[in-house]
């Protein structure tokens, strides 16, 4: 991301001025001052930004279904009630306290400003596009959670560390990346240089990081281990979970591009990287797949298409087109060996592999980017900003992963974060929504 763009209609403002000088001699009131282009460039700015928050919300039901398709029927109401609740929830947490936390007046830690953001009057009408936009990438961390915890999570558990995560967890490592983007302080680690345009780190490995102290604190699944061997619990519905990964595809073209804030010529360039980067980690987690099971897999070919556009976030503004395609190429060949060494070797129960997805993926990215700049600026400086994206990266599993494991262990000593064995077996659908997605059918198992 970046600040606000004053000049983006440049080239818009010098095609204007000879039409306006020739207008000029018949009426002076049709002169473009300086002060009409510099409007218009605002509205535009203002219509861009909303527009892209917009389609990252479209994300939302792209990650509901994904989940939904890649578990069980008998979980599908569950899911959605609880990607509905991510943003319903979210959405207060983050006005009331969360903008605050990141974006407020503050020494590089904190924020303790802007509160109840509503009055924007002092500042510029980008303000509150600028917290919509922000409030969709809340939502965005805060439902990465929910797919690693997929099938056994009580619903009023969820709820709770729902509101936690987009009122306080993901805010204040947010503040120490990005807080500069509001103009009233700037963030520690964004005045050491880090570099994450987008979010592989602020909002995809903030999410993993908390998804992965859910898992651990949650336990697997009943029937995901048997023997000690890792047993394939299939999803329900792929095409469903394909339909989530093309919405998402789509709604990554607000996530990234929409991050420039501002309607100007960056657009386009980094859709491209976007693009190129899904596409490339799709083809290689396909090719992956078919080399380790004989058989090109879909739903490790849809998650390396997720792969790649978390690898890219990071540094989609700045990287090469070649650049682009080997930081997707190779975040699908990561996804399809890290899914396999969470579940078989750590034996961490991931529904949907939302760690290797967005943790692992979301380090390559923000780590990777240094090598592929297309343009670096003079006395850039190779290792040196390796070094910067690692201590990022490293801040965030820290604070992420471990605040995660404080709060889901609380949640489990009071309100309670599982399910019960009689309520996961027959299902969340009736045990906590009394719904059923697919009424009629038989869904219900015994493991």
């Amino acid at each position: 991301m970046k600040k606000w763009a004053k000049n983006g209609l440049i080239g818009l403002g010098m095609a204007a001025l000879p039409i306006a000088a020739h207008c000029a001699e018949g009426d002076a009131s049709t002169v473009a001052t300086t002060a009409d282009i510099e409007a218009l460039q605002n509205n535009l700015n203002i219509v861009w930004t909303c527009v892209a928050a917009f389609l990252v919300f479209f994300m939302q039901p792209g990650f509901a279904m994904v989940e939904a398709g890649f578990t069980r029927a008998k979980n599908a109401c569950n899911i959605m009630m609880k990607n509905l609740m991510d943003f319903s929830i979210g959405s207060l947490a983050w006005w009331s306290v969360g903008f605050g936390l990141m974006f407020g007046a503050g020494g590089g830690f904190l924020g303790t400003s802007d509160f109840v953001a509503s009055d924007y009057s002092s500042g510029s009408s980008l303000n509150w596009t600028f917290c919509i936009f922000q409030c969709v990438f809340a939502g965005t961390a805060a439902t990465i959670v929910s797919g690693a915890m997929a099938g056994r999570t009580k619903f009023s558990g969820y709820l709770a560390y729902s509101a936690v995560i987009c009122a306080v967890i993901y805010p204040i490592s947010g503040h120490w990346f990005w807080a500069g983007l509001f103009g009233k302080s700037t963030g520690w680690m964004e005045a050491k240089g880090f570099l994450d345009f987008a979010g592989s780190t602020v909002v995809h490995s903030c999410g993993a990081w908390l998804a992965l102290a859910g898992a651990i604190t949650l336990g697997p699944r009943i029937g995901k281990y048997v023997g000690g061997k890792s047993k394939a619990i299939v999803g329900h519905n792929i095409p469903l979970a394909a339909l989530g990964v093309f919405i998402l595809w789509f709604g990554w073209f607000g996530f990234n591009p929409g991050s420039t804030t501002a309607g100007d010529v960056s657009i386009g360039y980094i859709a491209m990287t976007t693009n190129l980067a899904a596409a490339a980690g799709a083809i290689t987690a396909m090719l992956t797949s078919w080399l380790r099971y004989k058989k090109p897999d879909v739903g490790m070919s849809l998650n390396g298409v997720l792969a790649g556009l978390v690898a890219i976030t990071a540094g989609c503004d700045g990287v090469s087109f070649p650049g682009a395609i080997v930081i997707g190429g190779v975040a699908g060949i990561l996804v399809v060996l890290s899914v396999e060494f969470i579940d078989k070797v750590l034996k961490i129960d991931d529904p949907v592999g939302a760690v290797s997805v967005h943790g692992v993926c979301g380090v390559w990215g923000t780590l990777s980017l240094v090598f592929f700049q297309a343009n670096p600026a003079e006395g850039y400086s190779v290792m040196g900003q390796l070094g910067v994206q690692a201590l990022g990266a490293a801040v965030m599993f820290a604070w992420a992963f471990g605040l995660g494991l404080v709060l889901f262990n609380v949640i489990k000593f009071t309100i309670g974060l599982r399910a019960s064995e009689k309520e996961e077996l027959r299902g969340l659908d009736i045990s906590e929504h009394g719904n059923e997605a697919y009424a009629g059918f038989q869904i219900f198992t015994s493991h």
